[in-house]
């Protein structure tokens, strides 16, 4: 058996952070890389019927904390990370109903807000951001330029973007070149 540690890197590590573009207070963009917790993809078995409130019991209970992805299929967010345990604990929840893909090494959230948040993201993908069409809590699958990401409206003028984090630093960049009219302040946890 080999001896090597494993060093935990964030997928933003080498992020650009700090303050870009119009120095406009008023309308400044706020990009932040979210904690790298837990991402579980549950996919539901064929005919196992409405499993809405199900899922949600998954969640950790904190807002917009599963998103709808596709038919069947949802993503449960949070920032703590889950031990083995924990996870088997969820899909002891689902039994035979649906099944859990741990993707929290493999995704990354990021949070964008700012008075002209709409305008930015409106940049890079062709989703009707507009709250009367895509309310608090709603998710979406599309590009935001060349890059797919699942986009969530976590608020009035907030967004969380989940990406797969070979991505993630591509995506943050895009995001704070789109931003740089109105002004942007980037920062990761790191």
């Amino acid at each position: 058996m080999v001896d090597f540690a494993l060093l935990h890197r964030s997928a933003l590590a080498g992020a650009k952070i700090g303050s870009f573009g119009a120095a406009s207070a008023g309308s400044r963009i706020a990009l932040t890389a979210l904690p790298e917790g837990h991402v579980l993809h549950v996919l539901a078995a064929h005919g196992s019927g409405d499993l809405q409130s199900l899922v949600a019991q998954i969640g950790d209970g904190g807002p917009f904390a599963v998103r709808a992805y596709g038919p069947g299929q949802w993503f449960v967010v949070g920032d703590a990370a889950l031990s083995a345990a924990d996870l088997s604990g969820k899909a002891a929840l689902l039994a035979s109903r649906a099944s859990i893909a741990d993707q929290s090494h493999g995704r990354i959230r990021i949070g964008i807000s700012g008075a002209s948040v709409e305008a930015v993201l409106a940049k890079g993908t062709a989703v009707d951001l507009d709250q009367a069409n895509f309310a608090i809590g709603h998710s979406a699958m599309t590009l935001i330029g060349h890059i797919s990401a699942l986009i969530t409206r976590t608020g009035v003028e907030s967004f969380e973007l989940m990406v797969l984090r070979g991505f993630a630093e591509s995506l943050w960049d895009d995001l704070v070149q789109m931003s740089l009219e109105f002004g942007v302040d980037a920062k990761t946890s790191d």
